[in-house]
């Protein structure tokens, strides 16, 4: 069974150094899927796939976290704008429970307050129609979502870094 983190700290703990991680949106009528690069600077947009059965869709899930051999899981948690966590919250950490008994990679919650929003924005201003926005607005919401907890996990990394060679110039 998988763990699943509400931080960054403690998921990079659980991750190897390289592999892809896959970023997830969940909706209620589509998963938006993402992937990182080997070395999870990079988050690319992958595929949206239509919600039907849980069973099914983390078959989908697994098919294409083997396929990349993927090691680790980010799933936008939809917290209020107040920091609560409400019904669709609660939903996606009965999801990520659900996978967890299934997956052998860590998972982590990220914050993804406005990631849709932000991702509607963009494409509104490089004048996307509006039926390319609903055929992508999800696997892009999922990439927002992976880059930003991949930039906060590079940071991490930094940091520890950092901390480690000042201890080590120290005598």
């Amino acid at each position: 069974m998988a763990a699943i983190y509400d931080d960054l700290r403690s998921f990079r703990a659980d991750l190897p150094a390289l592999g892809q991680v896959i970023g997830l949106d969940l909706g209620t009528k589509t998963i938006g899927v993402a992937v990182s690069d080997p070395g999870r600077m990079i988050a690319s947009p992958l595929e949206t796939i239509a919600r039907t059965k849980f069973t099914l869709d983390a078959e989908k899930l697994f098919a294409i976290m083997t396929s990349r051999r993927c090691v680790g899981l980010v799933l936008g948690l939809p917290m209020n704008m107040d920091g609560t966590e409400g019904p669709r919250a609660q939903a996606t950490r009965a999801f990520a429970r659900n996978l967890a008994q299934r997956l052998e990679v860590p998972i982590a919650l990220w914050d993804e307050r406005l990631s849709t929003a932000a991702v509607e924005r963009l494409m509104i201003s490089f004048d996307t129609s509006r039926k390319r926005r609903a055929e992508t607005v999800d696997k892009l919401a999922a990439a927002y979502i992976l880059q930003g907890a991949l930039d906060r996990l590079s940071a991490l990394r930094r940091q520890a870094e950092d901390a480690e060679s000042g201890s080590r110039a120290e005598p």
